[in-house]
């Protein structure tokens, strides 16, 4: 795709952006109506860290601490069905914009990332893999009564199920992974994948409360887009897709409805020499 239909497609919608610094693009809308504004078969990636659901009054752990696990409004239950209608409509949106060969990678706990993989497979995209991200450093359980939680999945689908995506094969085995523990080298990267969570680093300017390590999204977007790929995040936050994308030659759509997570987010990219 040429470099100006590329741009086009940055800016192809009535919404004004945020901000935009290069083809890094923020947007402060609603995702499912900002995504409807998009040309359709225009994107070639969508990394998305829907709400999980699970603001529910109760407490967990943090930096040795007892907090909260209230996120904010934006991450509390309606009950099962409007929580799974809201899943399958943003998904439904997604695979729109998606191009055929164009992949999406959805992130959860169980929480919500069954009702994710049951409307993908609703919707007709073709999965690809469920991604075990184990975090060593997680949080122990409070109540000692469950195991501790030390991982998330991660759904990675095709929009078409006859297309070919982009796999970057050769990289993923013989890249150099020191962040991951289980990645031996010269040999297939498995579905396991073992990082901690974000650096304090990477929270210097403040941090969301969902945030995902660089190292992932570094992984994620290296691995199925290549240069010049248009990346679309729906659930921005602090924009660590973004960030990833940017550093890597990418293009990038970031979209959230906290005001407060896209200033957060410029602070970060303009930290970043891209």
């Amino acid at each position: 795709m040429e470099t100006a239909t590329r741009s086009k497609i940055l800016s192809a919608t009535a919404v004004r952006p945020y901000f935009q610094k290069g083809d890094f693009v923020l947007y402060n809308a609603d995702s499912i109506a900002f995504l409807s504004t998009l040309p359709e078969n225009s994107i070639d990636m969508v990394f998305a860290d829907p709400p999980y659901n699970l603001s529910n009054g109760g407490f967990t752990v943090h930096a040795g601490r007892m907090v909260s696990v209230n996120k904010g409004e934006w991450d509390v239950s309606r009950g099962f069905e409007d929580d799974y209608l809201f899943h399958y409509r943003w998904l439904e949106a997604a695979r729109r914009v998606l191009k055929p060969h164009g992949t999406i990678w959805v992130s959860g706990t169980y929480h919500s990332i069954y009702q994710c993989g049951h409307a993908l497979q609703s919707l007709g995209y073709h999965i690809l893999n469920d991604i075990s991200w184990f975090k060593p450093n997680a949080s122990p359980n409070l109540s000692c009564r469950f195991f501790t939680a030390s991982h998330e999945t991660i759904i990675w689908a095709r929009k078409d199920k006859k297309a070919k995506h982009t796999f970057n094969y050769e990289l993923m085995k013989e890249g150099n992974w020191p962040e991951d523990q289980l990645k031996k080298p010269g040999l297939q990267m498995r579905s396991v994948w073992s990082m901690g969570t974000p650096r304090p680093d990477e929270k210097k300017y403040g941090k969301h409360p969902t945030q995902k390590p660089l190292d992932l999204l570094k992984r994620i977007v290296l691995s199925s887009t290549k240069k010049g790929d248009v990346v679309l995040d729906p659930f921005t936050g602090s924009s660590t897709t973004g960030i990833a994308a940017a550093m890597h030659g990418r293009k990038f759509i970031g979209i959230d409805l906290e005001k407060k997570y896209l200033d957060l987010s410029i602070k970060r990219i303009n930290d970043v020499k891209i």
